[in-house]
């Protein structure tokens, strides 16, 4: 990673919330990961300064944005980032080339700042736009004005919060592009929030997974993935099989909500925590064997490409805490199942998993992530 272009501590306190974070990124993509609620855009709108931390430090460019401890703090309009939010917030009375020079400074000479227009609107296909107003265009197209604007108004630092989330599928895909070509022409530090994490594996050089106000891990995509190292990011990596154990042994642990033991290829580090396994690794078996499990699929649900099963443990040990009915609790009744993902291109359709069978499951110990509480 290159010198740090972004420092930021910051922490601001609302009584029932409190953000409590410490970034430090290079000319890169940095993805902020987590659930709604969690502090990702609160952290963007501290650095760009709509929010003010009731404490901190935040550099960007070796340019002193806030410093609690010294009285510094730059208005928004002097730090010069470029914020997009979910909505593009173009202004309706004017024009797709006044929106684009919207962000250019007053010091920049008219003809400098004509030709900033021009070739902005050259990169993202907008040439022949100028004079249309944004009601004008497409979502796609008022994206790409969005982002043209960013660019234009020369920022130190980029910040996108989840640029695609009322977007369809199919525009999505098509307007992922866009930012394909805004963070090749950006050389400097871009912030991407976002909830979804192949949106993120996409585009971001590292991740922060970010649970209640506070960063609990930053690694690259593959390591968030593959290693994950707390219960967030293994939920947020994508993996459906997330319940809590109790260290048996070096290599096993119990589950209650599974009223079974499950066996690592890895060391069991400490004496409590949370298992994960994804459902696209568990595996159907002729019989018995390690990690081995006779099951019941109760619930079935199908995608394009895949079947979702949700499967009942049939000898699980019987635990009156941790077993409860669908009608007494709903979400505790799914936690018991354990989630398998079929590949239904890769299955014969007559051997694709149907409500009421029962089968044997394999837990494969090598695919086992264990992870602290």
């Amino acid at each position: 990673m290159a010198d740090m272009a972004l420092e930021a501590r910051i922490r601001k306190d609302f009584g029932s919330f409190c953000l409590d974070v410490d970034i430090k990124a290079g000319t890169e993509t940095l993805g902020f990961l987590g659930a709604s609620g969690c502090g990702k855009s609160l952290t963007m709108r501290c650095i760009a300064g709509i929010e003010k931390p009731d404490e901190g430090f935040i550099k960007v460019n070796d340019r002193v944005f806030f410093d609690s401890a010294a009285g510094i703090d730059l208005s928004a309009q002097e730090r010069k980032t470029a914020l997009l939010f979910q909505s593009y917030m173009l202004f309706p009375n004017m024009t797709i080339e006044q929106n684009v020079a919207a962000g250019i400074g007053r010091d920049v000479p008219r003809a400098d700042a004509d030709a900033i227009v021009a070739r902005e609107l050259s990169r993202f296909s907008l040439t022949g736009f100028e004079k249309r107003y944004p009601s004008q265009l497409s979502g796609g197209q008022q994206q790409r004005v969005a982002l043209a604007r960013m660019l234009a108004a020369r920022p130190d630092i980029l910040m996108l919060d989840e640029p695609f989330s009322a977007l369809d599928s199919h525009l999505k895909g098509v307007l992922e592009q866009n930012l394909v070509d805004l963070f090749a022409a950006f050389d400097g530090t871009v912030l991407y929030v976002s909830h979804d994490i192949d949106e993120a594996l996409r585009f971001c050089d590292r991740i922060a997974v970010v649970e209640a106000g506070r960063i609990l891990e930053l690694d690259t995509g593959e390591q968030l993935v593959n290693a994950p190292k707390s219960e967030a990011a293994l939920k947020l990596s994508g993996c459906k099989n997330s319940v809590p154990f109790v260290r048996m042994s070096e290599h096993e642990a119990w589950v209650p909500r599974w009223g079974v033991p499950v066996r690592t290829l890895e060391p069991i580090p400490f004496e409590e925590g949370y298992l994960g396994v994804r459902a696209r690794y568990v595996e159907r078996v002729c019989g018995p064997g390690a990690n081995c499990y006779r099951m019941r699929v109760d619930r079935m649900s199908d995608a394009r490409f895949d079947r979702s099963t949700l499967l009942g443990f049939l000898d699980r040990a019987e635990d009156e805490s941790a077993t409860v009915s669908r009608e007494e609790d709903e979400m505790r009744f799914l936690h018991q199942h354990l989630f398998w993902r079929v590949d239904k291109l890769a299955t014969p359709a007559d051997e694709l998993p149907v409500v009421g069978e029962e089968l044997w499951i394999r837990i494969p110990e090598d695919r086992v992530y264990i992870v602290r509480g």
